[in-house]
């Protein structure tokens, strides 16, 4: 009896670890299938993807490298068959334009919605010494502050879209891309279409074509600072030096850095900024190429979002995209299209719940079932083309719901009645200074809480009460947002599921082993 008891318990922890080992041979084969891709491109939604990237390295052990250097250089970069895919906010420029030769793409491609966005107009603004969080725009104002015809704060018109802020003597410092860019191209975009007049103006006297158009590249322009990249823009408005300066910027960058964006004037009258919400909402009048033979399927036309009536929407809101090929071709493989095809079914669905957290807003159920048929044409993506909406982990709709709603946009609130333009402001902070508050004038003060939960507050002599969020960046992105479970194709046990079956084991084993082994003693000691 006690031999075979001895041998029972050896039997069965032999057996916990060998189903342990087995497990792990498992899962490091699962995770060989996954070659490394690479891809470049757009930084104004790369808050999202390297947020992704992490996911799917830890939860897949899925490898995805991203270099954030710019739309264009993303563009060029898969031209050159350098890279597996790549993101912009624009598609391939396929004619010339202001003597830049035509971009000739020398294998397949198609473009798939990845995340939706606001541009925004991150800020670095003060009033005696507080900064102010809730400045307003209109589109008019804001097109003349880019151009150069707007050059101070305590401007007439800036004056009128912010009746309850005394604003200060001081020159503004418009921030704009030094590299091509895909934010630069939907900012000049917006201007292009909204405020023609005034950017034609401004493209002439830089000696470019007119009508200029979007263009990737800002034209150059005397008392204007030029930046590398969204964290170089955002970089230099966040810093001391920067007080005065405005930038253009995808909003999660103003989110992350702790500042605040300003309201923009919609066609209702109200004054929105980008939230995942007024972002849905606007881009109900978004309309999609649709034609599959066309080199530009699946891009955007903003004209309906920029006009959008709803007092909820958010004018400069759009899409980014990536760029996936449709035939092998440079670095890319067929090895490397089950990665990509897994990686883009990841983003389309339970990365889409990490949207809002990120500062964007997540893709609605026609984008994503699109996105679906592009996956199906990425060589070698395998299990990862067979995709359900059904099965889609999507916050914008659930299994039954119309191709065009978007349950993001229904649940959205109406604005406040001190959004309305006129001469009420609200007070409350806008994107990463929620927690500051904004500027009144009146005879009360109002305080602001800062990254240490400190509440500071003053009053100027024209009676004007300035917030001012300081300190550390208590409305930044979190390091790691939670997204609900979902399974990628072709996926088998990973490491979480290993430690939790070796650890059952082990549980068990020490439940059963004390009571044998006590048992074991027992009769050994009845013997003697």
């Amino acid at each position: 009896m006690r031999k075979q008891t001895l041998r029972t318990l050896a039997a069965f922890a032999v057996g916990a670890l060998a189903l342990g080992l087995s497990v792990q041979a498992t899962q490091a084969a699962q995770a060989a299938t996954y070659v490394p891709i690479s891809g470049s491109g757009s930084t104004w939604s790369q808050n999202a993807l390297d947020q992704w990237r992490k996911n799917v390295a830890a939860n897949y052990g899925m490898t995805v490298n991203y270099s954030g250097n710019g739309s264009s250089a993303g563009r060029t970069d898969y031209i050159a068959g350098t890279v597996d895919f790549a993101v912009s906010e624009i598609p391939f420029q396929l004619k010339p334009k202001d003597g830049s030769p035509p971009e000739v793409v020398p294998r397949g491609y198609a473009y798939m919605p990845i995340v939706a966005g606001g541009t925004s107009f991150m800020y670095n603004l003060k009033i005696g010494g507080l900064r102010v969080t809730n400045l307003r725009l209109s589109g008019p104002v804001i097109a003349k502050i880019f151009t150069g015809v707007i050059t101070n704060w305590n401007d007439p018109a800036i004056a009128v879209d912010n009746p309850k802020l005394a604003l200060p003597n001081k020159p503004i410092v418009p921030v704009v891309r030094s590299d091509g860019s895909g934010t630069t191209a939907q900012f000049t975009l917006w201007m292009s279409k909204q405020q023609p007049t005034i950017w034609n103006a401004f493209c002439k006297k830089a000696g470019m074509d007119t009508p200029c158009g979007l263009t990737s590249q800002f034209p150059s322009a005397s008392g204007f600072k030029y930046q590398s990249g969204s964290n170089g823009v955002a970089g230099y408005v966040s810093q001391n030096y920067g007080e005065g300066a405005i930038t253009y910027v995808e909003y999660s960058y103003a989110v992350k850095a702790g500042f605040p964006v300003t309201k923009v004037l919609n066609k209702s009258g109200y004054y929105t900024e980008p939230s995942a919400n007024a972002v849905a909402v606007a881009l109900l009048k978004a309309k999609i190429n649709t034609v599959k033979s066309s080199d530009d399927y699946l891009t955007q036309i903003l004209d309906g979002v920029y006009n959008n009536a709803d007092a909820r929407a958010y004018p400069i809101s759009s899409y980014s995209y990536m760029i996936v090929p449709t035939a092998v071709g440079g670095v890319f493989t067929n090895q490397k299209g089950a990665t990509l095809g897994a990686f883009a079914h990841y983003m389309l669905c339970e990365g889409q719940q990490q949207a809002s957290a990120l500062g964007y807003s997540p893709l609605p159920m026609n984008l994503v079932t699109a996105g679906f048929d592009q996956i199906k044409r990425i060589p070698g993506a395998g299990a990862a083309a067979n995709v359900d909406a059904k099965n889609c982990n999507n916050p914008t709709f659930k299994a039954g719901d119309s191709p065009t709603s978007n349950r993001l946009a229904l649940s959205a609130p109406q604005p406040a009645a001190c959004d309305k333009q006129g001469a009420d402001q609200c007070t409350t902070g806008t994107a990463g200074a929620t927690s500051g508050t904004g500027s009144s004038t009146g005879g009360s003060d109002t305080g602001t809480t800062d990254g240490n939960g400190t509440t500071t507050g003053t009053t100027d002599g024209t009676g004007t009460t300035t917030g001012n969020m300081t300190g550390g960046n208590s409305g930044g992105v979190p390091t790691n947002v939670e997204a609900y479970p979902y399974t990628l194709p072709a996926e088998n046990f990973g490491y979480s599921q290993v430690m939790m079956v070796i650890a059952g084991l082990l549980l068990i084993l020490l439940v059963i082993a004390p009571p044998l082994f006590m048992s074991f003693l027992g009769r050994k000691k009845g013997d003697q």
